[in-house]
């Protein structure tokens, strides 16, 4: 975690009116983020559009976009953001060594070539904001046109997330311990 403390409190529940509450019940969990996200609804709103498309209607096969997020979380150094993408990805069935993959990156030895050009865009994408010819070229082998256009958003959407995670100071939730995987 960046910051010990959080610097937005989530909303307690009982503190919310009609309307925060019906977004909430859109959120499908109650997690410090949503909570946190709930002190401005008509963001939170919106946030859930996008974030549900990213999360359940991608193209990306569930690994693939959670390579992606866990590789955006790692090197954003987003502790909330890798804890609960740590456990989605176990969901997906992703083994630890997968769930490595996001620390070591694209120079990981014996990973597939997908992997590794879908590793090397997150990283550029992280580092540059673009995703250079040679790395375009390398995903173009593995991914469809849609298939590419979900990475890109992927990485922006969570790089935006632990942006916000980490400034705001959104904490885990209660009884939750950061992952090291």
């Amino acid at each position: 975690m960046r910051v010990s403390k959080a610097r937005i409190e989530p909303l307690d529940p009982a503190k919310m009116d009609a309307e925060t509450k019906e977004i909430m019940s859109k959120a499908g969990q109650d997690l410090n983020i949503f909570r946190t996200m709930a002190n401005h609804p008509k963001l939170l709103k919106r946030f859930l559009v996008f974030g549900g498309h990213i999360l359940g209607r991608s193209t990306l096969e569930p690994r693939e976009r959670e390579l992606v997020i866990l590789r955006i979380g790692y090197l954003c150094q987003a502790g909330y953001e890798w804890t609960q993408h740590v456990r989605i990805a176990r969901e997906v069935g992703m083994s630890d060594e997968d769930i490595r993959l996001a620390r070591t990156g694209p120079e990981t030895p014996g990973i597939s070539e997908a992997d590794k050009a879908l590793l090397q865009a997150t990283d550029e994408l992280h580092h540059d904001k673009h995703i250079s010819d040679v790395t375009w070229t390398a995903l173009a082998k593995h991914f469809n046109t849609q298939q590419l256009m979900d990475i890109v958003m992927t990485a922006g959407q969570y790089t935006m997330v632990s942006m916000a995670l980490n400034s705001f100071g959104v904490q885990l939730e209660k009884g939750e311990v950061e992952w090291d995987v």
